[in-house]
């Protein structure tokens, strides 16, 4: 099945993708899908088939996006004050003192260290999700403070 609509699901994938290997990425999600649904796609004419798996790929796409937005969506903040302001050591010490001490270690772990939201909830054993709300409170006491100042 996946071989007689190769040519139009790569260039379905490559029109909505940013690059080729998110298509890949899209191709092979979408054949994954396939094989759970095989029985289903084999009795569809090929029309329909193709439809299906383009439905599926745009779908996917959409939902990495969305995603994407989410878990980025709030560093957007900490990037703006770090572009919009250059600050000493120092006064990033003075800034981050204000926060409690989970909030500093968070913000640390992420800016500094480089960790994923995953990565510090491993070792604070708490879900991404929570890290990432939490890092997002930092962030907003951390803006706080930079307006009052």
């Amino acid at each position: 099945m996946y071989q007689e609509l190769e040519t139009d699901l790569r260039r379905f994938a490559r029109s909505i993708a940013r690059h080729e290997q998110e298509a890949d990425d899209l191709i092979q999600q979408a054949v994954i899908k396939s094989l759970a649904h095989e029985s289903m796609l084999q009795n569809l004419p090929v029309h329909k088939q193709r439809a299906w798996f383009f439905r599926v790929m745009k779908n996917q796409l959409v939902d990495d996006r969305r995603k994407e937005q989410r878990l980025t969506g709030w560093e957007d903040d900490f990037e703006q004050i770090r572009l919009d302001q250059r600050f000493t050591h120092i006064e990033v010490i003075e800034l981050l003192a204000d926060l409690s001490q989970e909030y500093k270690d968070i913000i640390f772990k992420r800016y500094w260290i480089g960790l994923s939201s995953k990565e510090i909830g491993n070792q604070l054993q708490l879900p991404a999700a929570t890290v990432r709300y939490k890092l997002s409170q930092a962030l907003k006491q951390l803006k706080k403070k930079l307006e009052e100042d």
